[in-house]
């Protein structure tokens, strides 16, 4: 494990630690995250810097590598903030509801925070609570005649649809939903051309412009895992 590493691991799942020198601690490391936080919400992933955080909790930059060692640490702490808990366990709800809850929450969560969808790409060290949300779905499925790697593709599977859907919603704003601005966009050259793209300009004629393809995707998902556990329980 790289050193960059390490100190992630230390940041997200070691108890607070105090810094090693210097008058007693006049910050946090949740203070320091929810300053990124904020920052990148209203700025974008790329406008956080150490200074720039810094100088929201009005202390010197000096003064904040004290408590994280540099920006990939900080935007470690930021992301774990940021995504928070896990719908909680509930008894008697079945395997698809606890997935549909996971999604909805994880979608809602990217539109708030669309600078997730930057920090949380490539091999990294996960925090607990981010952590949590591949624990959920794993145990909702638990039980139900899916191997473990199955059900760790599961989550993988929900996590990359929400994650495409709100990639376009982020390409789309300020203008709108996605397929809104997708009709915009091609709905006149399909309806000049309907000779050539007969098939499109029938299905494009009856869409009303709401954004239906996260719900669409999630159920045709939650179908095939559900025919698979029927026909593994048959």
């Amino acid at each position: 494990m790289s050193e960059e590493a390490n100190e992630a691991v230390r940041l997200l799942w070691g108890p607070p630690a105090r810094p090693s020198r210097g008058p007693k601690p006049a910050l946090s490391l949740g203070r320091i995250a929810a300053a990124g936080v904020a920052i990148a919400d209203a700025e974008g992933l790329g406008a956080v810097s150490m200074q720039k955080v810094a100088g929201l909790l009005d202390f010197t930059k000096m003064s904040l590598y004290r408590y994280v060692p540099g920006k990939a640490e900080l935007v470690a702490l930021m992301v774990e903030a940021a995504v928070g808990e896990p719908p909680p366990a509930v008894d008697g709800l079945g395997w698809r509801e606890q997935l549909t809850a996971c999604s909805d929450q994880l979608a809602r969560m990217l539109a708030e925070h669309p600078w997730l969808l930057d920090a949380t790409v490539g091999p990294r060290v996960m925090g607990p609570k981010e952590l949590g949300w591949l624990e959920r779905v794993v145990a909702a499925l638990d039980g139900h005649g899916l191997t473990g790697p199955e059900r760790m593709d599961t989550a993988v599977l929900l996590a990359g649809h929400v994650r495409g859907i709100a990639e376009q919603a982020r390409a789309a704003r300020p203008d709108g939903s996605p397929e809104a601005k997708l009709l915009a966009v091609l709905g006149p050259l399909v309806h000049q051309h309907a000779d050539r793209f007969p098939a499109l300009a029938a299905a494009m004629a009856t869409q009303d412009g709401r954004d239906q393809a996260l719900d669409f995707g999630l159920e045709r998902i939650l179908d095939g895992l559900e025919a698979l556990i029927t026909r593994r329980a048959g």
